[in-house]
């Protein structure tokens, strides 16, 4: 990343130029009591209307050829946006409402207490989990299982998306996924309330996932793997989870190239979150998930993490799928995915610290656990 960091005191510019470009990244997070106190004193906002509030900003100036980042408290961040004024008090003032406005609550979820996404795929080659549930019963029962480790999703592939994987036809993706949705969807009293996901980039196994049960899309192409996809997004009713992903599957990771991975991911997701609003898709049915190991290796995925925060400024709930990925250490190079359980815990813990909504994860029954502990440190229970 270019550019480097300061204190707001010694880098305030009178004027910005006209393509400079904007980011907020909400820091000194605090929960509980003492963040109820700094929001009523005015020294901290919510963050998404969740358990956790922020006392500053780091500020992220982007312009050509520098990056710079200034952490800022919010009094500070206020003063210098109204002498800027123009375009970039309206920017900052965007920010900032998206940031702490609460996030939707479709159909009774109540996006301010975090949950577990439960994968369950499908294929005989998903990077961690392939041929482990290939026949219909053995996926509805693990899917069953899921749910009762405490699974509030469940997400259906029949494709792999891993680093280097071939395109699969969609009718034989079809063929993996609709019986196992049907097979949950008739067993819905046994999944506890946990939502029906397909995990797909083609909108005819969209369709045929969401006339099947299903309740939720998720694509990794963010709508853009398939011409027709934001169609059937638009004409349901389902949530909608976009990801950030550079290239496609089978080349995604050979080369993956940005100016500054973390404002990129930022900018491309804003860029697909209001094309799906304007082709009628209500905001509140949106979530965005910044794509670790998608066109980003250890490096850029580390990144990523450091700066999720930052995602807050989309304005939607933020998922995070960090689990059994490689996330730049000789360890996690050195074993295989089953055996990076301690780092995708560490990631989950981290991923909740930031206030992300949403853990996609294989291992439910262990991320549980730290669900359950980081819930009860930051108030849920006393």
């Amino acid at each position: 990343m270019s550019g480097g960091s300061a204190s707001l005191a010694e880098w305030l510019p009178q004027d910005l130029p006209a393509s400079a470009r904007l980011y907020l990244r909400p820091i000194g997070l605090v929960s509980g009591p003492a963040a109820a106190s700094l929001i009523a004193a005015g020294t901290g906002r919510s963050v998404a209307g969740g358990p956790l509030a922020f006392t500053g900003c780091e500020v992220c100036i982007r312009a050509p050829g520098r990056t710079s980042r200034i952490g800022a408290t919010l009094a500070d961040l206020e003063r210098w946006a109204a002498r800027c004024g123009g375009a970039a008090e309206a920017r900052i003032a965007s920010l900032l409402t998206r940031i702490t406005e609460p996030r939707a609550a479709p159909d009774g979820w109540d996006p301010s207490r975090p949950r577990l996404m439960g994968i369950l795929n499908v294929t005989p080659d998903s990077f961690s989990d392939g041929g482990d549930f290939t026949t219909p019963a053995a996926a509805v029962a693990q899917g069953i299982c899921l749910a009762e480790a405490g699974a509030d999703i469940l997400d259906i592939g029949g494709e792999s998306t891993r680093p280097g994987a071939e395109p699969v036809a969609p009718q034989e993706e079809i063929a993996r996924v609709l019986p196992v949705i049907k097979g949950l969807a008739a067993k819905r009293d046994a999944l506890h309330g946990a939502r029906i996901s397909i995990d797909t980039r083609r909108a005819a196994v969209m369709r045929a996932a969401l006339a099947a049960g299903a309740d939720i899309i998720n694509d990794v192409t963010a709508l853009t793997g398939d011409p027709e996809s934001m169609a059937v997004a638009a004409d349901s009713r389902a949530m909608i989870m976009l990801m950030h992903m550079q290239g496609e599957p089978r080349t995604m990771n050979i080369a993956p190239s940005y100016d500054d991975v973390v404002l990129d991911v930022f900018d491309a997701l804003e860029t697909r979150l209001e094309a799906c609003v304007a082709a009628g898709i209500d905001r509140r049915r949106l979530v965005a998930d910044p794509g670790l190991g998608f066109g980003k290796r250890g490096r850029e995925n580390v990144a990523v993490l450091r700066g999720l925060a930052l995602y807050h400024g989309l304005g939607v709930p933020l998922l995070l799928g960090a689990s059994r990925k490689g996330l730049g250490d000789a360890v996690s190079g050195r074993v295989t995915p089953k055996q990076r359980l301690p780092s995708s815990l560490g990631a989950a813990m981290h991923g909740l610290d930031q206030g992300v909504q949403i853990l996609r994860v294989h291992d439910v029954a262990e991320t549980h656990q730290v669900l359950r502990l980081w819930e009860r440190l930051h108030g849920f229970e006393e």
